[in-house]
């Protein structure tokens, strides 16, 4: 095993020299290249420990400054975190300038950190302006959504173009170049611009907000996300539905939170040898004691005769509930019914269902078959008497 191993040590040593070789046009000393390379190493690792010191030292300070009870201010985290990207930044300067770097790429890199920091610090500053200014103004969580994605995507793309321009990239090329690809992208992805340009339209027009129970396309849900592609629904069953803004926009929507509380109707039949009002009297307490259902004026709880059906008549329950139980409905409506029908039984009014009585004028029903089954009883043949 020691020699298959120094076998394939010393076969690997041989064609990265000759490879470098190739390149370089001498042959390779190891042992100085070992040598060179451990020595930097190690001496990267000592930076790389100062630097480590140093923030440990200041940020030991700062704590000692601020007090224990300031540490989870998010001004004292966003500061740790500037002076951690600082740190590290300037680990990453003496470490290229000990592996032989230029100045000028050194500058450039030191240029472009520095730059990152302060894209980042305004796109901060901005955010949290923005976000106060929205809210000041009652704006809902959607249109804060919009903003912030936008501004994201802005700062993102400034940041990116004058960080290449710091090592050299021409900026008016790299502008022209993103316009380009924008025209390229544009036509490449129709449906994907349509769904962004639909996805604003409803962040503007706000037929909903996040947390409206709505209908789209036949699909009931709570809206929890509307981004700039699509509309994100959770479903009573805790599925999630993403649907295409696109969609969403040229479909009809049923928002069941708009107005604030929602009336359900819950049908319910009796015999119609039973008094329709008697029923309404047993079903009122029922309504009348169930905590979920408004009792507000012009909200209360009513039973009303709603048809004369085929085999009932036909009551109607109406109840309303606040929008916070809109994600229980189908609960609270299963509650009140079982409570009715128990109510129902317990005062014996009968809940028919659907049979069918047929009268046939001049018919003999079944008498032709007992006449062919027992002929002695037919009309027309008197009876033999022993």
């Amino acid at each position: 095993m020691v020699e298959f191993m120094a076998a394939v040590a010393e076969q690997i040593k041989k064609n990265l020299g000759d490879t470098l070789n190739a390149f370089g046009g001498h042959e390779v000393a190891w042992r100085e290249v070992g040598a060179y390379v451990f020595s930097q190493v190690v001496i990267s690792t000592l930076y790389l420990v100062l630097f480590l010191g140093a923030y440990l030292v200041v940020i030991g300070l700062i704590r000692l400054l601020v007090g224990k009870r300031n540490v989870n201010n998010p001004m004292f985290r966003h500061g740790r975190s500037g002076l951690r990207y600082l740190a590290g930044l300037g680990a990453l300067l003496i470490i290229l300038a000990q592996f032989g770097a230029g100045v000028e790429f050194l500058k450039a890199v030191a240029r472009a950190g520095l730059l990152a920091l302060g894209f980042y610090v305004a796109w901060l500053v901005i955010r949290r302006l923005t976000t106060e200014t929205l809210r000041r103004n009652q704006l809902d969580a959607s249109i804060q959504q919009l903003a912030g994605n936008v501004l994201s995507v802005v700062m993102a793309t400034f940041a990116v173009v004058t960080i290449l321009a710091q090592f050299g990239f021409d900026l008016l090329s790299i502008v022209a170049g993103l316009g380009i690809v924008g025209i390229a992208v544009g036509f490449a992805a129709q449906s994907t611009l349509s769904n962004f340009i639909a996805g604003i339209t409803l962040l503007i027009e706000r037929p909903f907000r996040i947390g409206d129970w709505v209908t789209i396309n036949g699909q009931d849900g709570k809206v929890v996300k509307i981004a700039l592609r699509t509309t994100w629904l959770r479903t009573r069953d805790n599925i999630f539905t993403m649907i295409p803004n696109d969609s969403v926009a040229s479909s009809e929507i049923v928002n069941y939170s708009a107005e604030g509380a929602t009336r359900l109707n819950i049908p319910v039949g009796i015999a119609y040898k039973e008094s329709a009002k008697a029923a309404r009297d047993i079903i009122m307490p029922v309504l009348l004691a169930h905590p979920e259902v408004l009792q507000s004026p012009g909200m209360e709880p009513r039973v009303v005769l709603k048809n004369l059906g085929d085999s009932s008549v036909d009551l109607e329950v109406k109840i309303w509930i606040t929008p916070d139980n809109l994600d229980v409905q189908p609960g609270i409506m299963a509650e009140v019914l079982e409570q009715i029908k128990e109510t129902l039984d317990e005062a014996g009014i009968e809940i028919p269902f659907p049979h069918l009585q047929l009268f046939v004028d001049e018919a003999k029903g079944l008498k032709p078959l007992f006449e062919s089954l027992y002929p002695e009883i037919r009309p027309d043949r008197p009876v033999e008497r022993e």
